[in-house]
């Protein structure tokens, strides 16, 4: 159930991790805003042997999963997004005193938000960073996929550590 006490949501604990999350969603928006504002669409600009710079825009989720789906993945994407925010907001609200798991959930918040934003404003999340080396090429990502994939290892180092003795 989803009950938020605003005297509880809103102590200086909980405000902590929502300022993480929040920075999360600013750099994410920053880095997107100069990679779309400095690329051409598919314009990609190496950096490293491994690594390049392309902007593209990606309809579907994780390495294009339904991207090709006809238009409805967009708020079926959006839904989700809302409703792992209120679940992960719940789950901070209730761990925001363990820092390892509020640090881990806040970083998967603010990456949630920030894709959901893009889905609103674009249709589409913008991705820009692309790893390849040695034939093999990885689908290209952004700091809100990051702070997520960053999010879930941390959440499962914490169970694998601390388990249902978490501190």
């Amino acid at each position: 159930m989803l009950n938020f006490s605003m005297l509880e949501f809103f102590n200086p604990t909980m405000r902590k991790w929502l300022g993480v999350a929040l920075a999360v969603i600013v750099a994410d928006h920053l880095s997107k805003f100069w990679v779309s504002s400095t690329l051409d669409f598919q314009q990609a600009v190496p950096v490293l042997p491994f690594f390049s710079l392309v902007l593209v825009h990606n309809t579907g989720a994780a390495f294009s999963f339904l991207a090709h789906a006809g238009g409805w993945q967009r708020w079926f994407f959006i839904a989700v997004g809302i409703i792992a925010t209120l679940i992960i907001t719940r789950l901070l609200q209730r761990h925001a005193h363990q820092p390892r798991l509020a640090f881990a959930l806040a970083l998967l918040l603010g990456g949630a938000l920030g894709n959901v934003i893009d889905r609103l404003r674009f249709d589409a999340v913008v991705d820009f960073l692309d790893f390849h080396l040695a034939g093999y090429h990885w689908p290209a990502f952004n700091v809100a996929d990051s702070a997520i994939t960053v999010g879930v290892a941390l959440m499962l180092l914490h169970q694998f550590r601390f388990g249902k003795e978490s501190p």
